[in-house]
């Protein structure tokens, strides 16, 4: 049994090793900014750290905590000089971690009173790929979004940079949320995306929907009145917010019928039971045909 043993135990203590290594290296946090709702950005700086879109890190803050490590995607480009975070408030730790930022306080925090971070990552996800199609679906359940900041991120900079070699030429954006609160930190990104979109005159490369699935159509009759407005009232945004959950199978059918004979990726980051739906429709709506269309699931939850 020993010779089965050692050598998956010798691989393990050097992952292990390397982990801690990288664990140790400085990491300086540049800048704290409170979004609405007690969700807070951390923007990082560490030598030598390179990243790709989707990734996600460990963290760990000695301050809050001296062996807890909790993972947290990245929601910054990897064009950007900086990684960055988004941490939502919700238990202890990342309660802890709201206050030894400094972020209960109204005054202006110094940097140095800033607490140490400790990194490890990046680690890749499967929302690598999404520059490996000419269309994606994007599906973002809750925080399950913070991924997409980054592909979205990333993709203006490449566009704008050189949108000839970008083999991504259609983006379809799906973003479920229970409530409104969750809408108010990612819609500024979609705000600025859509107006300079709309400044190159090419509005159609990104198509989003945004779904208050907590409410209906009965507790969103007091919006209705604004429907004809040019932004919707709750995101800022030209797309008006639409209630409920969305159609699955009409949505892949009618993408189906919009890029006929394509491979379309479709990437997720939210809870297993959307997964298993939107796994159940990638097959379904592909072709049997080798030239015909064929969705391709991908998936990450924590």
């Amino acid at each position: 049994t020993w010779k089965w043993v050692v050598g998956p135990m010798f691989l393990y203590l050097c992952e292990r090793l390397v982990r801690f290594w990288r664990s140790q290296q400085k990491v300086v946090i540049t800048k704290v900014v409170i979004h609405p709702f007690k969700t807070i950005e951390l923007q990082m700086m560490k030598k030598g750290f390179k990243m790709e879109v989707g990734q996600y890190i460990f963290v760990k803050c000695p301050a809050v905590s001296k062996l807890e490590w909790h993972p947290f995607t990245l929601t910054s480009a990897p064009e950007e000089d900086y990684f960055s975070i988004h941490v939502r408030i919700v238990g202890d730790w990342t309660e802890g971690l709201f206050n030894v930022c400094g972020c209960d306080k109204q005054e202006f925090q110094e940097a140095w009173k800033l607490p140490k971070i400790a990194v490890d990552g990046p680690f890749g996800t499967a929302s690598e790929d999404v520059f490996s199609y000419e269309t994606v679906m994007l599906v973002g359940a809750g925080i399950g979004v913070t991924p997409f900041a980054s592909v979205l991120k990333s993709v203006w900079y490449k566009y704008c940079h050189d949108a000839t070699n970008l083999k991504l030429k259609k983006i379809y954006f799906y973003w479920l949320c229970r409530d409104t609160h969750a809408f108010e930190w990612f819609a500024d990104l979609l705000q600025s995306l859509e107006a300079q979109m709309q400044e190159r005159n090419n509005a159609e490369f990104l198509s989003y929907n945004i779904y208050l699935t907590g409410w209906d159509e009965t507790q969103a009759t007091h919006f209705v009145v604004h429907h004809e407005e040019e932004k919707d009232v709750i995101t800022g945004l030209k797309q008006k917010t639409l209630y409920g959950r969305p159609n699955w199978e009409n949505e892949f059918r009618t993408i189906a019928g919009n890029h006929p004979g394509s491979r379309i990726g479709v990437f997720l980051c939210g809870p297993e039971a959307l997964a298993d739906t939107l796994n159940k429709q990638s097959i379904s709506n592909s072709e049997a045909d080798p030239r015909g269309v064929h969705f391709i699931f991908n998936k990450e939850n924590f």
